[in-house]
């Protein structure tokens, strides 16, 4: 079992192809054949045989007739397995070969008639199996006259003739319905397996369709024997064993701890004790148990699920109560600040308002704005709309995004400025929702991005990578941003500001995310911050 690759536990049988089948019959056909012509050459040539034939009453056309017939019977078996013979073609000529051979025996050795043309009838039914019904049909035909033209001879020729009219009307019955029998019994066989073929291919998809889900599952699956010896991996879970060996199958040498709740739990059905790290640099995982009968064996599926994916999973969970809870709140809030903000700026404007009174109404309405910013992140973090994604050009959406920002937002016009490598770049993405990441992404630079007592200088800039995926970057040249706050930069209600909500980053990756974009943080050379938006291309989406 190679590291990384999940071996299918399904075994596949591979369906033969109709051609090579019918291939198989025409050389089976053929070797009968050698059998008859062999058995013909012993009659002619045997003084030992002479005793079954009694006297030969062609010799010489018996000799000649059977040494052909073998030979042609040989040639026959070697042109059977070539790869661009015409089947049809080649039992009709082998047949043609049988029926001269057989009338030629039945012609010079006295007293095998019956027995001749009762091997004949094999060979019309092998090659009514491999042609067209109307050429069987002509071939036991031509068989049955072969057969009661020797009738006939010997009637007109020898007064002592005895054979019976009736066996020569049999056998052209018989040839005629084995002919009939046998080409639809191939008929229905090559139904069946062509039937048999396309479940094969079926069965065949599925199971690579199978070998991939599992490949690609982002929790760990193991298929471990009651020796518990490992004999299928997927990746999550031989990442999670800490990519041992190729050769190493053990799980006691890989994981013993899992080795060990394995144990407990085939004999207590105990399930263990929680989260477990099985290897060094491996993430911390959750084993989950199944016993499996396969055909007489037990095997057991081990799942590892991630723990971490659990606790984001549980912590997205809480963020949508959480925000659901918040949304109510927060509609709440907003109609009684407005009145708030409404009356400061009606105090302000009253003329026997001291300094030190406005000021503090400066400060008042200040703080109203900044709770009606975070009331606003809110609902919108609640309200966010299903993803539209359509096709854009990113390049002309930086282009257009920078004039409307500079136009929204005069005073800030000189220190935003778009760039681009290309001039075309086309994207998959949701117009409104990605102008809403990167409105909360330059927003933030021009805010934080740029060192104290110079101003700030904000750059979006799209490019493609080498492997031609879209990229949109929002890079500033203020401090950057610390290690450990990177770590934490996309977490919700998270800042380093007193001024700051902690939802603009959270709410930029959200819609990110929900558009099939990942957006990063890379600190830049010689100082300052880039937010990369990494996007899918064109028809990515309906992939």
């Amino acid at each position: 079992m190679e590291p990384g690759v999940a071996e299918t536990a399904l075994s596949r049988q591979a369906i033969e192809p109709g051609e090579s089948r019918l291939r198989r019959e025409l050389y089976f056909s053929t070797l009968y054949r050698v059998l008859e012509a062999g058995l013909f050459v012993f009659l002619a040539y045997s003084p030992l045989a002479w005793s079954l034939v009694g006297t030969l009453r062609t010799p010489w056309l018996a000799h000649v007739a059977s040494a052909i017939y073998l030979a042609v019977a040989a040639w026959l078996v070697l042109a059977s397995r070539g790869e661009r013979v015409h089947l049809a073609r080649q039992a009709g000529l082998g047949l043609a070969f049988d029926i001269l051979a057989i009338a030629a025996a039945i012609h010079t050795m006295g007293g095998l008639e019956s027995a001749a043309a009762l091997m004949l009838m094999l060979n019309v039914g092998a090659g009514a199996l491999l042609m067209p019904l109307r050429a069987g049909l002509v071939f036991a035909l031509v068989a049955a006259l072969a057969v009661a033209g020797q009738y006939v001879y010997g009637f007109a020729t020898n007064p002592e003739f005895d054979r019976p009219l009736i066996e020569t009307v049999m056998f052209t019955v018989m040839y005629l319905a084995i002919a009939v029998f046998c080409r639809l019994l191939g008929g229905q066989m090559r139904e069946a397996e062509a039937l048999a073929r396309r479940r094969g291919e079926d069965v065949a998809n599925l199971a690579e369709i199978n070998e991939l889900i599992l490949r690609r599952m982002r929790t760990g699956v193991l298929v471990v024997d009651a020796a518990h010896l490992v004999r299928v991996a997927n990746e999550a879970g031989w990442s999670a064993l800490g990519h041992p060996p190729a050769g190493e199958r053990g799980l006691g040498e890989i994981a013993p701890e899992l080795s060990r709740r394995l144990w407990h739990w085939r004999n207590q059905k105990k399930t263990g004790d929680g989260a477990v790290v099985l290897a060094d640099d491996a993430p911390e995982v959750i084993p989950r148990f199944a016993h499996l009968r396969l055909e007489g064996e037990d095997l057991f599926l081990v799942f590892l699920d991630d723990a971490s994916l659990l606790s984001r999973r549980a912590e997205e969970m809480t963020l949508r109560a959480l925000g659901r809870l918040s949304a109510s709140i927060a509609h709440e809030i907003r109609n009684p600040l407005a009145s708030i903000s409404y009356a400061t700026q009606l105090l302000e404007e009253s003329e026997n308002m001291v300094e030190a009174d406005r000021r503090l109404l400066e400060i008042v309405y200040k703080q109203c704005q900044r709770l009606n910013g975070i009331v606003s992140n809110v609902l919108g973090l609640a309200r966010r709309e299903r993803a539209q994604p359509e096709q854009i050009d990113l390049v002309a959406f930086v282009q257009r995004f920078v004039a409307d920002y500079r136009a929204a937002h005069p005073q800030e016009a000189a220190f935003l400025q778009a760039r681009s490598e290309v001039g075309h770049l086309d994207a998959q993405a949701d117009p409104r929702q990605l102008e809403q990441a990167v409105t909360s992404l330059v927003s933030n630079a021009v805010t934080y991005g740029h060192l104290p007592g110079e101003a700030p200088r904000v750059t979006v800039a799209v490019r493609a990578d080498a492997a031609g995926t879209p990229l949109l970057e929002v890079i500033d040249r203020g401090p950057g941003i610390a290690i450990a706050v990177v770590q934490r930069l996309f977490e919700p209600f998270y800042t380093t500001s007193e001024h700051g909500t902690g939802l603009g980053l959270y709410l930029a990756r959200e819609l990110c995310e929900a558009n099939q974009c990942q957006l990063d943080y890379e600190a830049v050379a010689g100082g300052g911050s880039c937010f990369r938006i990494q996007l899918p291309r064109h028809r990515a989406l309906l992939a």
